[in-house]
């Protein structure tokens, strides 16, 4: 199988400069051709002294029609690269992206200009989630100025992929972003109350962050989930998400140890407070975080079940 690695991204984002950067590095250098793939020209370009440098050849498939399976089989037939690099077109629907048979993705990207991110967030997200949603990594670049904005922004990529690696960077390099004090809701609390917005959140940060709630006890509302694989004694309390619209809903819960799970009834809603713990988890395919229930007592709907991330970008 041949290694592919895909870079989305609208226009003036970074692609081609990252791929430029990637094929010149000592470490991607190898026996065998590079091939790529550009399906949008930006202002830069491959410079015809790199690609021989580099052992790489450039291809253009200029309309979305034509990327198909079978117009980079004819460039697998010519080529024969040992690996591909795909510039996508950030117009482009990425949901529609085949490969030949012997092409396997290794690894997608999406490159994002933290200049642009707020305007492409506000009128083009459903596109924008659709570039985020199967990524390996979201690389935020020209983030100098931005500093203030980029927890938000962190945690707008991650309610559409809670597993990717979201980095930041500025002329400087990369930059840290720490969340500890744009949390909504008292970390020193005893328990930590979440209301809609703030579960959502905790979701997100104790998923990166797990050690930072370890033997803390939360509260808050949520629908019982019994997942038949899950040992006897524990279930899996959460609340649905709208990261784009409502026919984009997913269940945000973590499974949580409670000798009266017999009692519970898939879909109830329950108010839950627990201890926040850390193992390893199958589920997690590693270690992640763990609730010891301390109560799990029956209530009310909330008025706000679904935990929202439409809002505006810097509204909490």
């Amino acid at each position: 199988m041949k290694p592919v690695y895909i870079i989305n991204g609208f226009l003036d984002s970074g692609k081609t400069d990252f791929f430029r950067y990637t094929i010149a590095q000592p470490y991607f250098r190898s026996n065998g051709l590079t091939l790529i793939v550009v399906c949008e020209e930006g202002e830069n370009d491959y410079e015809e002294k790199l690609l021989k440098s580099t052992n790489s050849v450039k291809v253009v498939v200029e309309d979305e029609s034509d990327f198909t399976v079978a117009k980079l089989q004819s460039f697998e037939n010519k080529y024969n690269p040992e690996r591909v690099l795909i510039e996508f077109n950030g117009m482009w629907d990425p949901r529609a992206i085949h490969l030949p048979k012997n092409w396997n993705i290794e690894q997608q990207i999406t490159m994002i200009n933290c200049s642009t991110f707020e305007m492409y967030y506000t009128n083009m997200k459903s596109m924008l989630v659709e570039q985020i949603r199967k990524s390996d990594m979201i690389l935020f670049n020209r983030c100098d100025g931005f500093n203030e904005k980029l927890p938000a922004f962190k945690r707008n990529v991650k309610a559409v992929n809670q597993q990717a690696e979201v980095i930041f960077e500025d002329r400087n390099g990369e930059v840290d972003v720490t969340l500890d004090e744009d949390l909504p809701f008292d970390l020193k609390a005893d328990p930590i109350e979440l209301n809609n917005y703030g579960y959502g959140m905790f979701y997100l940060d104790a998923l990166e962050h797990a050690d930072r709630y370890k033997g803390k006890k939360v509260r808050f509302k949520a629908l019982v989930a019994k997942p038949k694989d899950l040992p006897k004694g524990r279930f899996v309390p959460g609340r649905l998400s709208m990261n784009c619209c409502a026919q984009d809903m997913q269940f945000l819960g973590f499974a949580c140890d409670y000798d009266k799970t017999d009692e519970l009834n898939e879909k109830d809603w329950v108010e839950v407070t627990a201890e926040v713990g850390k193992e390893y988890v199958k589920e997690y395919n590693g270690e992640g975080p763990v609730l010891k229930a301390v109560s799990v007592v029956p209530t009310t709907e909330p008025s706000n079940p679904v935990v929202d991330f439409t809002q505006p970008i810097l509204s909490d």
